[in-house]
Parts: structure tokens; sequence; C-alpha cells
């Protein structure tokens, strides 16, 4: 009974995982269809506009037929621009619905198994994993390898390619001391509506970035550098009051002389691009409901803490050790990987396993290393290993003490 409960399969805890999976697509789903409905507003506007004024400009004979002719075109090549956006809306849209349809059919595969020895199982958490790798890679700027991969495992639609090399492409440009390309982001259909919705401060950080930049640049006129703080910097002073009077103070300061203030120092400090790509990654996750961390670390994480006991990281010199050379193949394979030379310093920092049931052997009997094992296991491998009567060896560390020295120990 205690096996077929320990292989049950619990979808739902699966599915914890893979929340990101369907999520993201609905959230492009949304992002495009409010790009699509900002360009149909702004045009629309813009039509309607054009038309009262053709319209009146005629009755009223203040406009020639040349220039009534004039403005239809304009307005059907205005037109026309609307349609190819549409047109490439709704491409992006049937994507996207591909890639949804694609997901929800990979995780439905999951319900139709119900216990992890299932032969199914082994393929669908095959596909999980190389997912989880494309992720990692993505979100680590290696999209070439990441791209490779998904094509030889025919994942592509249950991957987010072109949303992480987008990401990535900006923020290797803002590593590259380049703000165009994350402002033309933040400020690309309704995505700026949706920033201010967030309370992000990536706009005004870019922006004043920017503003560092010019007064870097002796070769900026003093009024350029005005006019801009102006135009970009001086509507946010209530919200963002003290960079506001540090631009200020920059004016007045030249960067030669403003690099000795602790102050202004830190605004040409190299280390504010490495923020900048930082935030704009955050803020970018964020918007999509995308986690901060890459899923692989997520269930990694969650793996080491299910297979972490205190006894993993406890004050004993060789609780880390590995077995020793005497220690049979069998007992080698059963050891905590927790334990282990390679996971015992990863899993240092992550919470114990929660266990409802206790699975301690019978019959304890501890050692004077302050090991305890079972006595039956304890004489078993005694016999195995040859030792004299009354002798018993450490399973881990291979010491060998006396039957006496042992202590008959109770849980509580």
């Amino acid at each position: 009974m205690g096996d077929v409960t320990t292989s049950k399969l619990d979808h739902e805890s699966h599915l914890l995982l893979d929340q990101p999976l369907l999520r993201l697509p609905i959230e492009l789903l949304r992002k495009n269809f409010r790009s699509a409905h900002f360009e149909v507003e702004k045009d629309g506007t813009y039509l309607k506009n054009a038309l009262k004024e053709t319209a009146t400009g005629c009755v009223n004979g203040r406009t020639s037929q040349a220039d009534v002719l004039k403005n239809l075109d304009t307005m059907i090549a205005r037109m026309r621009g609307v349609k190819r956006k549409l047109t490439a809306f709704a491409d992006e849209e049937d994507k996207l619905h591909r890639h949804e349809e694609a997901r929800v059919r990979h995780l439905n595969e999951l319900y139709a198994m119900f216990s992890v020895d299932d032969v199914k199982y082994e393929g669908w958490s095959r596909t999980r994993l190389d997912r989880l790798i494309v992720d990692y890679l993505l979100r680590h700027g290696y999209n070439e390898s990441a791209r490779a991969l998904a094509q030889e495992k025919g994942i592509e639609p249950l991957v987010d390619l072109d949303t992480f090399e987008q990401m990535s492409r900006i923020r290797k440009c803002i590593l590259n001391r380049s703000v165009t390309e994350a402002l033309a982001w933040c400020t690309a259909g309704d995505t700026k509506k949706e920033l201010r919705k967030m309370d992000s401060n990536l706009e005004f950080m870019l922006r004043f970035q920017q503003y560092i930049e010019l007064v870097r640049d002796r070769s900026t006129k003093p009024a350029e550098i005005l006019s801009y703080a102006r135009k970009f910097l001086f509507p946010y002073r209530e919200a963002y009051k003290k960079e506001v009077l540090q631009a200020c103070g920059m004016l007045a300061l030249p960067p030669g002389s403003a690099q000795e203030i602790d102050a202004y120092a830190e605004l040409y400090s190299a280390s504010r691009w490495q923020m900048l790509a930082n935030l704009f990654t955050s803020t970018h996750n964020a918007l999509l409901s995308l986690p901060s961390i890459p899923l692989l670390h997520i269930a990694l994480s969650s793996g080491l803490s299910a297979l972490k006991t205190p006894a993993c990281h406890s004050s004993h010199p060789a609780s880390a050790a590995a077995p020793s050379h005497s220690t049979s193949l069998s007992l080698a394979a059963s050891v905590c990987p927790i334990c282990s030379t390679e996971l015992n310093e990863l899993a240092r920092n992550v919470p114990y396993a929660f266990h409802s049931k206790s699975h301690v052997e019978p019959d304890l009997l501890m050692l004077p290393n302050g090991r305890a094992y079972g006595k039956a296991r304890l004489e078993e491998y005694a016999r195995k290993a040859g030792l004299l009567d009354g002798q018993v060896k450490d399973l881990r560390t291979g010491e060998v003490f006396g039957m006496e020295r042992l202590k008959k120990v109770y849980i509580t």
C-alpha cells in the first residue's frame, strides 16, 4: 500500500511548476490585442478628424479640389498602413493560439498517467526537462543554443524563444550603454500605460540615464540639456524628487569635478548600466507574469528540499563525505543525494523536507560517532563485511565498533 501511495502521480503539484507555460501566451495575446486596439484608436481618431476637416473645408470652399484629393490619398495610405499592421497582429495572434493549443495538449497528456512508474511519464518528464533547460539558456542569453535545442527536441511551441530573445537583445543593448531600444519598448503600443499601472520607474530611470550621458558629453549644448530635462525629467519632480534635484545639480558641476563628490560620482559609475539592465529584466518579467528566476532553479530547489533532512548538514565532519572505498556498491547507490559532495553545498540554504509519516528503521542503535541505524541492518552489514562476532561497522564511514559501545535509542 505504501508503494502505491508513493508512486501515485499528483497532477496538481506538477502544474504548479507549469503555470507560466500557459500564462505567458495569454499575456502575450492580451498585449497583442491591446496593441492592435491602440493602433485602431489612434488611426481612427486621425481619420475622423481628417475627414471632418476636409469635408468642412470643401463645403466652405476654403479647400481646393486638388487639396481634397491629396487629403483623401493621405487617408487611404494611412488606412493601408493600418491594414498591414492589423495583418501582422492577426498573424501573431494565430501563432500564439497554436502555441497555447500545443501547451494545453502537452499538459493534458499528464492527466492520462496515474503513476510515476508509467512508461509514458518518463518521456513526458524528459520533455519538461528540455523545456526547463531551454528556459534557463534563454534567461542567461544563450539564445542560439536554446533555439538549437528546441529545434532538435521539437518543442518550439512549448518554449518562448521570441519573447526571451527580444528581452536578451534589449538587455544587451543596455549593457552596451544604449537606452534607445529599451525606451522604444517602454513606449510601444500601450506598454507605457501598463508600466504606469505597475508604478514602474523603468522609463524614468532610462530617461535619467540618457540625461546623464548628455551631461557627460561636453559637446552637447547646455540649451539642449535643459530642454531635455524640462521635457522628460521635470514632469516627474514630485515622484522622483531626489533624482530631479541631482539632475539640476549636474548642470552646475562639470563631469570631472562631479566625480569627486560621492552623491554625483555614483551617477557617472559604470555599474549603473548593470542596474538598468537588471531593472529592465525584472520589469519585463513582471509585465508578462514571468518568474524572476529560471524555472530550472525552482524545480531543482523543490527536489533538493524534498530530500533534505537535518542530518544532511549535521555537525559531523564526515556528514557530506562519500562512502569509503570498502563500502559495497549496493550501499553507495543508497547514499542520500543531499549528503553527496556534489549536492551538499547546493542544498545548504533550501528548507528541510516536510514528512507527515516516519520512515525510521525499527530497533535503532546509536554508534559512538552519533549515527543511528537499525539493528537488523547493522548485523546484516557486519556479516557481509566478515567482521568478528560482537562488532558492527558504520555503513557510511566504515568505522568499526563493539556492540557493547552501542546505545539503544527511541523516537520521542
